[in-house]
């Protein structure tokens, strides 16, 4: 156990060792350059802590209020407009790696839901509202507005099309 626990922070602390190591380097060899990168480095820093507090606070939040299991039921519940409307919302606040919503995608198709809800669950699994913050720091309100309606309606083309091509047992909601 101990030596696992040896290798576990080894590979934490390779990649900032690793920087390290190179503005050493740079230091070394090209001081102005180097300095002007640590810098830029320091600058986009400052700029994301903000954004990131934020994000921590959100993803504790909904850790702490929303399980997968919760999601799961919304999702097998409703069918047409209101059913893809839970569909993208359970989708957009997912969290967790995908593959912990394969089984629980399955149960649900099993007990009846469309394959094109959870077509439209997981393509919404692409907005992440704790990600939100840092990408308008980095692109601007209306670009991540845009691209984030822009991914909700083609959501919904996708889960159409899915259940279209399937041939969907379950029938398209209505």
């Amino acid at each position: 156990m101990e030596s696992k626990s040896k290798n576990h922070r080894r590979r934490l602390l390779f990649f900032p060792s690793f920087v390290l190591l190179i503005y050493g380097i740079l230091f070394v060899t090209v001081p102005d350059k180097a300095l002007v990168a640590l810098r830029s480095s320091g600058d986009v820093f400052v700029n994301i802590i903000p954004p990131l507090a934020f994000v921590f606070a959100v993803m504790v939040g909904m850790n702490l209020f929303l399980k997968p299991a919760q999601i799961a039921a919304f999702l097998g519940r409703a069918g047409g407009i209101k059913g893809i409307a839970l569909s993208a919302a359970a989708g957009i606040i997912s969290m967790g790696p995908i593959y912990v919503w394969y089984p629980l995608l399955k149960e649900l198709r099993e007990r009846g839901a469309p394959n094109t809800l959870i077509a439209v669950f997981l393509y919404n699994r692409a907005v992440k509202p704790f990600l939100l913050p840092v990408m308008i720091a980095y692109f601007g309100l209306a670009y991540v507005v845009i691209l984030t309606l822009m991914t909700i309606l083609g959501s919904i083309v996708v889960g159409y099309s899915v259940g279209i091509l399937v041939n969907d047992k379950h029938g398209l909601p209505d």
